[in-house]
């Protein structure tokens, strides 16, 4: 079997294994935030931060929930990082944001963040403010999903097929995941353009 070959089938796997049921919890409990006005954050590093700052913008535009990412800010991100240190970064934002209980955090992470190997540090001091001022939390990670997992109110765990693979499926799936969540009817909110634009094809067809 190729390469090629071995890795979509092991992402076929994946999807098989996927809970479905937290899928559509996540779904309910986004659907009660955008309800009550709350604010979503979504919290990441390296590839994850990259698709915190897509998922923001469809959380935005689709589904009508003020959402926001820290990494989207360099200057700050930066400053904070070398003023007062990368396991702050997160949880000075939030701070600065007033988290509070009206509001959620979004986790994407390969590895939910774990202290005691130091990794991801920064999102589990994120995540234990969020316990302290009570938002919500919910999130898409790989592994076990380290810290974010043991909190979370609903947390996918994306499912290990190939230990040498954890980090493409995880970071692969979190855009799955939230792909599929922006399209549910209970937060859709909006037409996506090309979809739209298929609509008004096949009417005047």
């Amino acid at each position: 079997m190729s390469y090629t070959k071995q890795h979509l089938a092991e992402a076929s796997e994946v999807i098989a294994r996927l809970d479905a049921d937290a899928i559509e919890r996540m779904a309910i409990m986004l659907a009660d935030l955008r309800e009550r006005a709350g604010r979503l954050f979504f919290l990441g590093v390296g590839g994850s931060a990259g698709n915190c700052s897509h998922a923001v913008n469809d959380f935005r535009k689709i589904v009508g929930i003020e959402s926001y990412a820290p990494t989207d800010n360099v200057s700050e991100l930066t400053a904070r990082t070398n003023d007062e240190g990368w396991e702050t970064v997160f949880v000075e934002w939030l701070k600065t944001s007033r988290l509070s209980s009206n509001d959620m955090l979004f986790i994407f992470s390969v590895g939910g963040g774990n202290l005691e190997k130091n990794i991801s540090s920064n999102l589990v001091r994120a995540l234990q403010y969020a316990q302290v001022v009570g938002a919500k939390v919910t999130g898409v990670v790989g592994r076990d999903g380290g810290h974010t997992a043991k909190v979370a109110d609903v947390c996918v765990i994306v499912p290990t097929v190939n230990p040498e693979n954890v980090t493409p499926h995880s970071e692969a799936f979190q855009a799955v995941i939230w792909h599929l969540l922006v399209s549910h009817p209970a937060l859709k909110a909006k037409q996506t353009k090309w979809e739209s634009a298929s609509l008004e094809t096949s009417r005047v067809s």
